[in-house]
């Protein structure tokens, strides 16, 4: 199962990953859970390379991000794991490794000013609060929210452009990949 975060979604989903005893990571394998189409599912995780099945066996694990990021392997002693031991093989360094990835990203975006900031997370608390104690309430108020973004995002989308501004550089400073940058820009550009 992968990792994901909420502010950069796919942009930089993580797993921990195979490595192949020449140093390569396996490519996708497809499983297949059932009968009907959605019922195969393409993984690179490293529980797929346990040998079985003619798929090639992981020598170590390593964290994988959506963005081409890789960290350290940690080697897999199959030997000492009890009966074919997925659940025995320690995945935490991987997750670390994907961790402290995810907050050099977030060192790298753009900071919110401080009462900006504080402003979000207020209104969170307090919009949570309103659809649990006045549902219909909390309904108006995120559309009044859906309009400001909207604006807002058009007005923002606008200024991007006019500075002329690299796919990369506005991914960096979202911390997204630039086709999710591009996406975005456009979403908004599009939305009125």
């Amino acid at each position: 199962m992968g990792w994901i975060t909420e502010e950069f979604g796919d942009s930089h989903e993580g797993i921990t990953g195979a490595v192949l005893a020449d140093g390569h990571e396996p490519k996708p394998v497809y499983l297949d859970f059932g009968s009907g189409s959605g019922s195969v599912h393409e993984t690179s995780e490293w529980w797929a390379y346990n040998g079985e099945l003619n798929r090639p066996r992981a020598a170590a694990v390593r964290a994988a991000c959506a963005c081409g990021w890789r960290g350290p392997d940690y080697p897999i002693a199959w030997d000492e794991l009890p009966d074919g031991g997925l659940n025995d093989v320690d995945t935490s360094g991987p997750y670390r490794d994907w961790s402290g990835h995810i907050a050099t990203v977030d060192r790298r975006t753009v900071p919110l000013p401080a009462e900006v900031a504080e402003a979000i997370e207020r209104l969170d608390e307090q919009l949570t609060t309103l659809a649990e104690q006045a549902p219909v309430a909390a309904l108006r108020a995120a559309a009044a929210l859906e309009r400001i973004t909207a604006a807002v995002g058009l007005e923002a989308a606008h200024a991007v452009q006019a500075d002329e501004l690299s796919f990369d550089t506005i991914a960096t400073a979202l911390g997204i990949s630039p086709q999710a940058a591009r996406s975005r820009l456009t979403r908004y550009l599009l939305a009125h």
